[in-house]
């Protein structure tokens, strides 16, 4: 049974409907990845399975139920981040956790655990408006954590942090992943959906255009250029081939748009062209979240 699932939801606002027909599920041991851009209706739907609003249409199940019975096992990094800023980095922590159902000595050692993966434990007495930008979106996305969840929910939870953090947080992400964890990622920062999804859902005005393993779709997606090597010279009457790049291993040949990679390969074992190496360079998430979106494509 998944973790999450969402059937058929809709939500209106007067004349806007902000989400539209919108399903998919979420599995323990993933991380999905809810994209979009501004306004396509993620944090809506978010909210929607946080219980913060209720839908105009169809059904939410969150750990098998509905999402208010389920809350005290959901982690949430809301898009409005807000921490009580002249408490002390630990006792936000530990009276997190205790709103969630933990007693007091186990929130104080799981939050101190927790501090010291991201590096903020010799902070943990401090107040929380003394620690940076960086600091407080690190203490956000702990307290997401801190009551131990099954299933996470982070808006932009790596908004604002550098390269540094950045990786920290990753690392802490993981290892919830492994631990068998279900987590839902939404984020612009698509090197990072890249690194992390398993599969991903691109809306659009309220509407799934993409959805699926994100393997899979950036093999769909996969461009016009090869990198190729081969034993002897290239001939420079490859047809479909409208641009080609030496490198120091071969070519990176870019094809016409009518040319697949396939009559490429086919065009050179029919001239008996020894080839080495041949490979598809894949498109960046970025390249296909823009095509996507401007082209109004639908899952």
């Amino acid at each position: 049974m998944p973790m999450l699932l969402v059937s058929h939801l809709q939500k209106r606002y007067a004349k806007l409907e902000a989400v539209r027909d919108l399903s998919f599920d979420l599995s323990s041991g993933e991380v999905f990845g809810l994209l979009g851009p501004n306004g396509a209706g993620k944090t809506t739907t978010i909210r929607i399975i946080m219980d913060i609003i209720q839908a105009d249409g169809g059904s939410v199940e969150v750990l098998g139920g509905v999402p208010r019975q389920a809350k005290h096992r959901v982690g949430y990094l809301p898009e409005e981040r807000g921490l009580y800023l002249n408490m002390g980095v630990l006792d936000v922590l530990v009276y997190l956790a205790e709103l969630k159902g933990w007693q007091r000595p186990a929130a104080r050692k799981r939050a101190k655990m927790l501090l010291e993966k991201v590096g903020l434990a010799d902070w943990a007495k401090s107040k929380v408006r003394e620690l940076s930008r960086g600091m407080q979106q690190k203490l956000q996305v702990l307290a997401a954590m801190v009551n131990d969840p099954d299933l996470l929910i982070m808006d932009e939870p790596f908004q604002g942090l550098d390269p540094v953090n950045l990786e920290a947080v990753k690392t802490l992400l993981i290892e919830q992943r492994q631990a068998g964890k279900g987590l839902m990622l939404s984020s612009h920062q698509m090197n990072l959906v890249e690194a992390l999804c398993d599969r991903i859902l691109l809306m659009n005005q309220g509407e799934a255009l993409l959805y699926g393993s994100l393997a899979e779709i950036k093999r769909q997606y996969a461009g016009h250029t090869v990198r190729l090597s081969t034993e002897g010279a290239l001939p420079a009457d490859l047809p479909g081939v409208v641009r080609r790049e030496s490198v120091d291993d071969g070519w990176i040949l870019s094809l016409a748009e009518t040319t697949s990679t396939q009559d490429l390969l086919s065009d050179l074992v029919a001239r008996r062209i020894p080839v080495l190496s041949f490979q598809v360079a894949a498109k960046p998430l970025a390249e296909i979240f823009i095509q996507v979106v401007e082209g109004g494509r639908h899952a």
